[in-house]
């Protein structure tokens, strides 16, 4: 397009220059000329010496003026003519009558602007055709044929779905020897539809199959066939099959074919859809073409829920391979192709990163390969290690980290109690995930967050896990309250109570968890199979059996928050060594968390203790070192030293410091702990007729304190 754009802005240029050229040129010409006059005029002229010179050309007469004027006219046959000129002493110049060449060469040079800007206008247009992208090459198709200069990719690059690359290598063999199957009279499927969500590989297969079998590959996208013309998007279609035939055995893929492959007639207004046209068109030559071509139609789509039935009958799409997520084992394949360009340390474990990332797809392993080497070049380093990896997940999982939010010390602390709370909940009820990182530093849009990754691959959701999951969403609004009261709770749980309720009304009106309604599906919802989210959404549902639905949601997430209620208080000393834990540390991993709420010290603080210590007592050493240096030298060199060492021992002992009000808490549980067991040891081993004698006199202070009131 740019090409044919700088030629015809150059041809424009020229015609333009042409066209001021001739008009300067025939303004010259009839400069200072008097323009034609009647005969008679001319004759009066000569009677009254007016002209100087007369030029005889035929019947047409020139004349001059004293003040060089051109006059011209044709006379008729008048044999006194010269007598009349030869009166007036005119000079007379007789010239032969042309023969007609200069009628001709000056009809040309009027028409010559005319024709330039004809052949410009026929050239441009011809060269627009033949590069299908100008004003006259909408019908052509925009189909690309991708050659092996442009990257060749075999069933080797491609990863974790191994069972459509099983699908698909049976038209591999087919573009190979199409006889093998023409001679038992099998017949190909003509069209493989490719679905799956978004990012596991569906572009990918297709070149890979048509690497493997190495044929011309044509790709196209949906959206290409329909333009802002009335029948393009057919002619298009037309064309592309066109080049298809050339070219057998090839394949063609159409990426998100649902653009232009909708069922028929959902669209609104009675006028011309131009998408139905085309998908007409579309149906006609995936039915029209024979077998022998050797053409297959590959397409790929995240929602083959709105295709037109048409397309997918057989004949057609005779062929769907679902492409899903990959598992643990498609994970760690996966992730092994993306990382052979990569420098690895020793410790990188991809079992580990690929246990750890379930619902990730092809793209998303792909992105946390490069998130990790771009984290690592930051970082000066020359190898990619394993907490690159772990930092990298965590920032696609959770959200960059915001450490520049100013968050106060109020905010920190209630996003520490709350945090928590979703924490201790998580790793008291009955079924959960397990915690892999609690974290008070912002991350995306959120303040803070308690992240769980389930221990494999989960297929289903029991009863158990959902009430266990609404009770860790209302973990966080329970100890706001518990902690700060009813009247301090903030706006912080909004997207838990969101989740909660989508989660609740799910359970009651799809999945059939009520006792009260039944194993009944209320609603129909068009959901997005591989989008993840409702299209649609149509409540046929009565007015009173909407009030049972919304009682049976209203009291599932009122059982989650008692539930929450009742582990917090339980956990309370728990609850509050994690709160403060976050506090101290801001970030702490699945194992650590485990180790503050037993009142540890986590150990990558003791292993940083360890460091502090070592470093402390190395600055010593340098000093006597260093004073051997300064006598030899006498540079000075010997108070820089000490001062650098003065700041190491007391970074120490700041770090040291660090850990101080932790260890405290710590101390405190632990003498918590001691009272308990002492009271409880007392209480039995305490005379049986005392303690009923306590009891009875707490029951009469009770009493007596009720009277008072």
């Amino acid at each position: 397009m740019n090409s044919n754009l700088r030629s015809l802005m150059i041809w424009g240029a020229i015609a333009l220059v042409l066209i001021t050229l001739f008009s300067i040129f025939n303004s010259n010409s009839q400069r200072g000329s008097g323009g034609d006059v009647s005969y008679s005029e001319f004759l009066q002229r000569i009677e009254n010496n007016e002209l100087t010179a007369v030029t005889i050309q035929g019947q047409k007469l020139t004349g001059q003026t004293a003040d060089r004027k051109v006059i011209s006219t044709y006379a008729p046959r008048d044999p006194d003519l010269v007598k009349k000129l030869n009166s007036q002493k005119v000079n007379i110049r007789a010239i032969p009558e042309s023969s007609g060449n200069g009628i001709l060469l000056n009809l040309f040079l009027s028409l010559l602007p005319v024709m330039i800007i004809v052949g410009a206008w026929v050239f441009f247009m011809r060269q627009m055709q033949n590069g299908s992208r100008g004003a006259m090459g909408f019908g052509k198709s925009k189909a690309k044929l991708l050659t092996e200069s442009q990257g060749r990719v075999t069933f080797d690059d491609v990863a974790g779905v191994e069972e459509a690359k099983q699908d698909l290598e049976e038209i591999v063999e087919f573009l190979r020897e199409p006889q093998k199957f023409q001679r038992l009279g099998g017949r190909i499927p003509r069209g493989v539809l490719l679905v799956g969500p978004p990012g596991t590989g569906k572009t990918l297969l297709a070149r890979s199959v048509a690497g493997e079998a190495n044929v011309p590959f044509f790709t196209i996208s949906g959206s290409d066939f329909v333009e802002m013309f009335v029948g393009v998007g057919a002619s298009r279609v037309r064309d592309m099959f066109e080049q298809a035939k050339k070219n057998s055995p090839c394949i063609i893929f159409i990426d998100e074919i649902d653009a232009v492959g909708r069922h028929r007639g959902a669209g609104l207004g009675g006028g011309n859809d131009e998408r139905e046209q085309t998908l007409n068109q579309l149906l006609v030559e995936m039915d029209g073409f024979e077998s022998n071509e050797s053409i297959i139609l590959i397409a790929a789509t995240n929602r083959p829920d709105v295709l037109d039935p048409a397309l997918l009958r057989p004949g057609r799409f005779d062929r769907q391979v679902v492409v899903p997520n990959p598992d643990v084992a498609g994970r760690e394949k996966i992730l092994k192709v993306h990382v052979r360009n990569v420098p690895l340390a020793p410790n990188v474990d991809l079992k580990i990163l690929a246990r750890g990332t379930p619902g990730f797809s092809g793209a998303d392993l792909m992105n946390l390969v490069n998130e990790a080497a771009l984290m690592a070049a930051s970082r000066n380093k020359r190898i990619v290690t394993m907490q690159e990896f772990e930092d990298a997940k965590d920032k696609v999982m959770m959200g960059a980290e915001r450490r520049s939010t100013a968050m106060t010390q109020e905010e920190k602390e209630l996003t520490a109690y709350h945090e928590a709370g979703h924490a201790i909940v998580a790793l008291n009820v009955p079924v959960s995930d397990p915690v892999h990182k609690a974290t008070i530093v912002p991350r995306g849009r959120a303040l803070g967050m308690v992240m769980q990754l389930p221990e494999g691959d989960r297929y289903s959701m029991s009863y158990l896990w959902m009430i266990s999951r609404l009770a860790i969403m209302m973990g966080g609004r329970v100890a706001e309250e518990l902690k700060f009261g009813k009247e301090n709770i903030t706006s912080g749980a909004a997207s838990d109570i969101e989740q909660a309720t989508k989660l609740a009304r799910a359970m009651i009106t799809r999945w059939g968890f009520s006792d009260i309604l039944g194993n009944v599906a209320y609603g129909d919802n068009q959901d997005e199979v591989f989008l993840g989210h409702s299209v649609a959404r149509t409540q046929n549902v009565s007015e009173e059996t909407a009030k049972m639905i919304d009682a049976e949601v209203r009291r599932l997430i009122d059982d989650a928050y008692k539930t929450a209620t009742k582990i917090l208080k339980t956990k309370e000393k728990q609850w509050f060594a994690l709160a403060q834990g976050l506090l101290e540390y801001e970030t702490l991993t699945g194992a650590e968390i485990r180790e503050v709420i037993e009142g540890k010290v986590p150990s990558r603080m003791q292993e940083s203790d360890q460091t502090v210590v070592r470093s402390s007592s190395v600055p010593r050493v340098a000093l006597k070192s260093e004073k051997k240096d300064t006598k030899l030298d006498n540079s000075g060199k010997e108070t820089e030293s000490a001062s650098k060492a003065d700041k190491k021992v007391g970074s120490a002992n700041g770090a040291s410091k660090s850990t101080a009000a932790f260890r405290a808490s710590k101390k405190r549980m632990e003498a918590d702990k001691v009272d308990e067991t002492d009271e409880t040891k007392n209480g039995s081993e305490s005379d049986p007729a005392q303690s009923s004698k306590k009891r009875s006199s707490d029951k009469n202070s009770v009493r007596k304190a009720k009277d008072d009131k």
